[in-house]
């Protein structure tokens, strides 16, 4: 479903239809994109919440996995 999404962004942002953009995109193009909303998202959140520094959303799974690569890097 995420994938869905950054293509139609992708479509929005450069005016083209989301087949176009599936078409001429490559994987650099949907990394860039989701980097880009990743940030306008932390932005808008800041904003909301008056210049403070916003929590990050994180799932356990992810923190899970952010720790067992931290313990991998660290050995």
């Amino acid at each position: 479903m995420a994938l869905i999404l950054l293509i139609d962004s992708l479509g929005k942002r450069y005016g083209m239809l989301p087949t176009e953009a599936l078409l001429r995109a490559n994987t650099f193009d949907l990394y860039v994109m989701d980097a880009v909303l990743t940030f306008e998202n932390y932005q808008h959140k800041k904003a909301m919440n008056n210049g403070k520094e916003v929590v990050p959303e994180y799932s356990q799974d992810e923190l899970m996995g952010m720790l067992n690569i931290a313990k991998e890097f660290g050995s």
